[in-house]
């Protein structure tokens, strides 16, 4: 008996990225272009499939839209999105994460790319993690974990907010130098920083500092943002001590695959 493959739908207005876009994936998937948004639908009347891949550029019904219309529909609403784009600048991220979308993959891309970034959102194992850490949180606490998000770019704050909104309590500064008033305030206690490294006013080596000198937070998670992930930003986060970094603009899958690393990790060694 052959293996059922995973549908997915391809949405893209040029003929030859369809084409190309296709032949990369029609080896291992059961794929379905669309040359239009309004073919998208059409096709959705018939079959519900895994994952959606959809150009932003389409039109009269540009990608914005149509994730618009797929989120506010309960039969669609669950299917992953995952925008494909020339765009990957940080407001253009934000928007993305903000409307929903799974994943963004950047124009052009590979083959070995494109898999890869699909096989992580229908991973069985990735989708049990997913399941196993619903569970702890509920046995856990009836609230979300905490997490303090610092950078002093109020859009990449709400691309973290809109990334992680539905699984975690996502607490935001964007003066880090009002650090120890913020957490005096707060009326939980967060189970990880998430911190930019480069700041004008006061950087990420000196707020990781200041975080490691709280007792209650000498062994909380932090994770740095960088926007060069060079050798040395790498070599600088690992020797602080940070528990993990991310290289912006961040894929939101991404992040919430790191975040999810570090807060449920203990749970799942037990």
């Amino acid at each position: 008996m052959s293996e059922v493959r995973k549908k997915v739908v391809l949405v893209d207005n040029v003929k030859f990225s369809l084409m190309m876009s296709k032949q990369k994936l029609h080896d291992i998937y059961e794929v379905h272009p669309a040359p239009s948004t309004a073919r998208m639908f059409a096709i959705l009347e018939s079959i519900h499939p895994d994952v959606i891949l959809l150009d932003i550029s389409t039109y009269p019904v540009n990608g914005y839209e149509a994730i618009k219309k797929l989120k506010a529909d309960a039969q669609f609403a669950d299917i992953p999105v995952v925008f494909l784009t020339s765009k990957s600048d940080e407001n253009s991220v934000a928007e993305y994460v903000r409307l929903g979308a799974a994943d963004y993959i950047v124009k052009p891309f590979s083959a070995s790319y494109l898999q890869e970034r699909i096989e992580t959102l229908l991973d069985p194992d990735y989708h049990q993690q997913l399941q196993e850490e619903e569970e702890l949180l509920e046995q856990k606490t009836a609230h979300k974990p905490c997490i303090i998000a610092i950078d002093d770019v109020p859009h990449i704050l709400r691309s973290i907010q809109y990334a992680l909104r539905n699984r975690f309590n996502v607490q935001t500064l964007s003066k880090p130098e009002m650090l120890e008033s913020f957490l005096q305030n707060i009326q939980v206690t967060p189970e990880l920083f998430i911190l930019d490294f480069n700041m004008p006013v006061i950087n990420g080596y000196d707020i990781f500092l200041q975080i490691r000198a709280l007792p209650e937070h000498k062994q909380t998670p932090i994770i740095f943002l960088t926007s060069e992930g060079t050798v040395d930003n790498v070599t600088a986060a690992i020797k602080l001590g940070a528990s993990d970094f991310l290289v912006k603009p961040f894929s939101p899958a991404v992040l919430r695959e790191k975040v999810s690393k570090q807060i449920f990790k203990e749970e799942h060694l037990n």
